[in-house]
């Protein structure tokens, strides 16, 4: 059985002990890794090059968590981040998601909320706040106002996306090679003129396109 890791980072020992024992609820076969800064994450991040998931606090003492998430981006793109923040900032939230992260959660969530998300975010969806959706508050605007030209191929494909499928899902989804649907998800991504899926995601909902598919 596959061990599942995750990297806590955040400076107040109190809240990676805390962490430790909520993400416990994951999986009883969790490995949780702790460093109290970036230098310490990035760190830990070469040597366990099958991490999981980064939960990563927004406030840490050499670096805030935005340069943080595009040094994680960068060097390991595959690695889904989950934004961990001590205030309800809008403004941080949709920075935070248009950088790629794969989630964000106050720490006045409920751990049972956090769980619900980690969960989601592991089987390779992206949690998009509710208040993120809602007109204007969209951490990425379209370079056009009007929706970009998709193939009926990519358009499927982007329904899924809205979905939180992974490219994985779509591939059994749509009967697809796992090459090809990425080369879908690629056209996608430059149609819209982004750099990422959660960008891709975002600028679609703003354009009117919603998360239920008709010919999926």
């Amino acid at each position: 059985m596959k061990v599942l890791k995750i990297l806590v980072v955040d400076d107040h020992a109190l809240v990676r002990e805390g962490l430790r024992q909520v993400l416990k609820g994951l999986d009883e076969q969790v490995e949780v890794l702790e460093a109290a800064h970036c230098v310490g994450a990035f760190e830990i991040a070469a040597q366990h090059c099958d991490l999981d998931l980064v939960l990563l606090d927004y406030h840490l003492p050499d670096m805030n968590g935005l340069d943080a998430l595009t040094i994680f981006s960068e060097k390991h793109p595959e690695l889904p981040i989950v934004m961990l923040s001590g205030s309800v900032n809008p403004q941080i939230a949709r920075k935070v998601m248009q950088r790629g992260a794969s989630g964000f959660i106050t720490k006045a969530s409920l751990s049972s909320k956090l769980l619900s998300i980690l969960s989601r975010v592991l089987a390779g969806e992206v949690y998009l706040p509710t208040e993120l959706l809602s007109a204007g508050s969209l951490p990425c605007e379209p370079e056009a106002d009007a929706a970009p030209l998709l193939t009926s191929r990519q358009e499927e494909v982007l329904y899924l996306l809205l979905e939180g499928r992974s490219n994985k899902e779509i591939s059994q989804l749509l009967q697809l090679s796992d090459e090809t649907t990425k080369n879908h998800v690629t056209g996608v991504l430059r149609a819209f003129g982004v750099q990422n899926r959660v960008q891709a995601v975002l600028a679609a909902a703003q354009l009117g396109y919603v998360k239920t598919s008709p010919s999926v």
